[in-house]
């Protein structure tokens, strides 16, 4: 059985799992491997004995003339990319092109864009073969793997997750900022990409721990005080609630609340909105 590594390839953190046999290169170092594009040039990022669905196969280790190839094909897919940007604007249809990728040996020639209506592919395409014979290939990418290409900064200051780390896109539903009493203000829980920001997720199974034993929103509780009212905030990370009594706001301990009411606790009981 042949062995695979994990290789990285300049569009992204995602890796992929190559197939090699006999000696393993070392990791950092850079490769080619034969994929579905075609020769590629990647960086090996991990010897592994488990993956997935394996992704091309290595064909021998990148030599001086193939990394000055691969730079020289990389500078003229962005003078390429900069011309298709400027021809786009004189087409009606709302295009955006976010990069061009060609491989090794300039056989294909991969346009990456986005679009809400018709692409005249075969407009671009002319415009493109006046400076390549290569074979194009169109390909109309999400928001999120927009951020994933051009990458850009998250809230936190840091580069956005999907550009540094992240191995693939789950789905992020309005319940996450809800779980986190997040203000449900969009402008604020929302991404460069314009979607919900990824981060939301990675704290969820937290905050479900932390609600798992908290009243809910709405629910009736009295105090060890005696002091009774209806739930108003909640405080996960404190483990404490804000109480409305008698028109008066008091934050207490989940622990010194009784619950009154039959109503469920909030646990994962909250509708999903997608």
């Amino acid at each position: 059985m042949n062995e695979a590594i994990a290789v990285k390839f300049d569009n992204g953190p995602s890796l992929h799992y190559i197939e090699i046999s006999g000696e393993l290169p070392v990791v950092g170092s850079k490769i080619i491997v034969d994929n579905r594009r075609g020769l590629e040039l990647a960086i090996v990022r991990a010897r592994v004995t488990e993956y997935g669905d394996i992704d091309g196969s290595f064909v021998r280790l990148a030599t001086n003339e193939d990394i000055e190839a691969y730079e020289e094909n990389k500078k003229l897919a962005e003078d390429l990319k900069w011309y298709l940007k400027a021809k786009a604007r004189g087409y009606s249809e709302a295009i955006k092109i976010v990069s061009l990728e060609f491989n090794l040996d300039q056989s294909l020639l991969t346009v990456n864009y986005t679009s809400k209506g018709r692409v005249p592919y075969g407009a671009y395409a002319k415009e493109l073969k006046r400076f390549t014979d290569t074979r194009i290939d169109f390909v109309h990418i999400g928001p999120r793997d927009q951020t994933r290409i051009l990458g850009t900064l998250g809230v936190c200051g840091s580069g956005a997750c999907s550009n540094t780390w992240m191995q693939g896109f789950n789905a992020v539903s309005i319940r996450l900022a809800r779980d986190q009493q997040l203000p449900l203000n969009l402008e604020k829980i929302t991404g460069n990409c314009g979607r919900l920001m990824c981060c939301l997720q990675f704290e969820h199974p937290m905050y479900e721990e932390l609600l798992k034993d908290m009243p809910r929103k709405g629910s009736s509780v009295c105090h060890s005080d005696g002091n009774c009212g209806v739930v108003s905030k909640l405080f996960p990370l404190k483990q404490t609630v804000e109480m409305r009594s008698k028109g008066k706001s008091f934050e207490y301990p989940v622990d010194e609340l009784k619950r009154v009411s039959n109503r469920p606790s909030q646990g994962n009981n909250e509708p999903e909105n997608n």
